[in-house]
Parts: C-alpha cells; sequence; structure tokens
C-alpha cells in the first residue's frame, strides 16, 4: 500500500524490523549536560550505555519538544508526492507531541486541501508504540487502507498494558511524579515503586515493592493479572541498561508461558532522560486498560 508508517524516536522496536517495515522516525532532541543532541533513528546499545553512564554520573538530562514546524518539514514533502502516512505519537497523556503533529497536519490541509495524514494516539510509550508499529506493518502488508489501519490502531490502543519500576525516585521527582519527601524517604528505604499509563495515558503509581528483587516479582504478578494470549503473544522488555535484570525478567516468563515472544530493547533517550537509568519496563497485550 502507498502509505508511510511513521513514529517519533522515543518508541522502542526491534531494529531489524523497523528496517525491514521501513519504519520512519520523526527526530526529537535531548540535552545532556550542556551538550544538545538530535536523535533521528533508534540508537545502538552501545550509544545507550553511554547515555546512561552519564546519567549515572548525574548530568542533567532534558527533552525538547518537537514543534508543529517540525512536522511540517518532515512531512510536506510526502505530501507533495502525493504520499499517505501514519505517525504514531507518543501519548498525549505525556507529551504536546500529538497536539503538535495535529497543528501541522492542519496546516498542510490548508496549503495543499486534502491531505493523507493519520495522527494516532498510542495513549502509550516505549515498547508499546512498538507493538502498535508492528501491528501497523502487519495490516499494512495484509492490504488495509490508510485509514482502515489509523482505525485498528486506535482500536487496539488499549489493550496495551505498561508495568515498569524505576530505580532513583530524584528522576520521578523532577517530573512531578513523586514529592521531594515521598523521594527522599523512598530512596532511603531503597522503595520501588511500580507505575503504569493508565486509559487517559498518564502515568500513575499503582504499587511499591522493597528492593529490586520484589520490584520484579511484582511486575510478573501484574503481567499474570491481566495478559490476553488472544490479542498477541508479543511482549516487550525495556530497559535503561540493566540488560542482566532484563534478561531475568524475560527467563522468568519464558518458564511460566513459552508461548511468549519476549523482545528485549534499551529504553530510548527520550524516554530514559525522565526515568533514569536501571528502569525496567514489561508491556503486552492484555485487558483493556
Amino acid at each position: 500500500m502507498d502509505y508511510f508508517i511513521y513514529s517519533d524516536v522515543s518508541l522502542d522496536i526491534e531494529h531489524s524490523f523497523a528496517k525491514e517495515e521501513d519504519i520512519r522516525f520523526v527526530p526529537m532532541e535531548y540535552m545532556v549536560g550542556e551538550d544538545t543532541f538530535r536523535c533521528t533513528e533508534l540508537q545502538s546499545d552501545e550509544a545507550m550505555h553511554n547515555f546512561y553512564e552519564k546519567l549515572r554520573l548525574k548530568q542533567e538530562t532534558k527533552t525538547s519538544q518537537i514543534t508543529p514546524i517540525h512536522y511540517m518539514d518532515c512531512f510536506e514533502p510526502l505530501v507533495r508526492d502525493g504520499k499517505g502516512l501514519i505517525y504514531l505519537c507518543l501519548s498525549s497523556g505525556l507529551s504536546d507531541t500529538c497536539s503538535s503533529a495535529s497543528l501541522a497536519v492542519q496546516e498542510l490541509e490548508e496549503k495543499y486541501g486534502e491531505v493523507h495524514i493519520e495522527v494516532v494516539d498510542t495513549l502509550g510509550a516505549t515498547g508499546g508504540m512498538g507493538l502498535l508499529a508492528e501491528m501497523a506493518a502487519k495490516n499494512r502488508r495484509q492490504g488495509m487502507s490508510l485509514e482502515e489501519n489509523a482505525a485498528d490502531l486506535r482500536k487496539h490502543a488499549l489493550d496495551i498494558q505498561y508495568w515498569f519500576k524505576v530505580e532513583d525516585l530524584m528522576y520521578l521527582m523532577r517530573g512531578g511524579r513523586v514529592s521531594a519527601a515521598t523521594a527522599i524517604m523512598g530512596t532511603a528505604l531503597n522503595i520501588k515503586p511500580i507505575l503504569t499509563i493508565k486509559s487517559d495515558g498518564k502515568l500513575d503509581t499503582i504499587d511499591k515493592k522493597r528492593g529490586n528483587k520484589q520490584a520484579v516479582k511484582g511486575l510478573i504478578s501484574h503481567f499474570e493479572e491481566t495478559y490476553n494470549p488472544e490479542l498477541g503473544n508479543t511482549v516487550y522488555i525495556c530497559c535503561a541498561d540493566c540488560m542482566k535484570d532484563a534478561k531475568s525478567l524475560k527467563e522468568s516468563l519464558l518458564a511460566a508461558h513459552p508461548e511468549l515472544d519476549v523482545k528485549i530493547t534499551m529504553l530510548s533517550p527520550i524516554i530514559g532522560a525522565h526515568t533514569g537509568p536501571d528502569m525496567l519496563s514489561l508491556i503486552h497485550f492484555g485487558r483493556n486498560r
């Protein structure tokens, strides 16, 4: 079918799949200390390790929003060529990328008339966006039109469950997710919060465990409560440079569910800048949020 699949680079997905299916990316910028980096594609594990090592050295990190102008620059050449695209954007509950992309589409419509662009709010992030990108590619291969594909993706966005734990509560504090008192006390007591993404696309703390071992057990427990194999058996484990923990989690999942297709990826710097190193997430198809 004559349309493209785009996402921003906050997505986590197997590199080989993205290349084979020609998944394309809208660049994003992040800052480490005084340096600004323009992220235009999926990053290598080595590059991500170096990024998280800088975070472990307490270098300050920030990200910047994609503006409507940047979306115009990315999408307009396709519009001029009469091409269409689906854009899978980071949750509207976590970022303004969805509204910025929609504004850019409006501008293109005013300039060119009818355009064939579908902005899909994933109501999620990281590996969940990866699951939807895989679904989009499969739908395209099976002959779905641009509009049919986008509708199917919106239908299933809330069938993706997100469970993750963070190592350093100070990152959540800086993002306004926990109070300073909670961050300080939780750090002293080795408390690891477990977070999810709600149906409105926003973060929520749903559990607290003491120590990494109990936190990982908590991730598995939430998986068991919500996993729905009828929707799909692919699981994404996205880690912020804690590959040993990720592999251990994969082994535990496969021991109980050998039918799973478990994929491990490094968390993108766009999300990792807000979670810090050693974040571990478990993302899968499950009970509708």
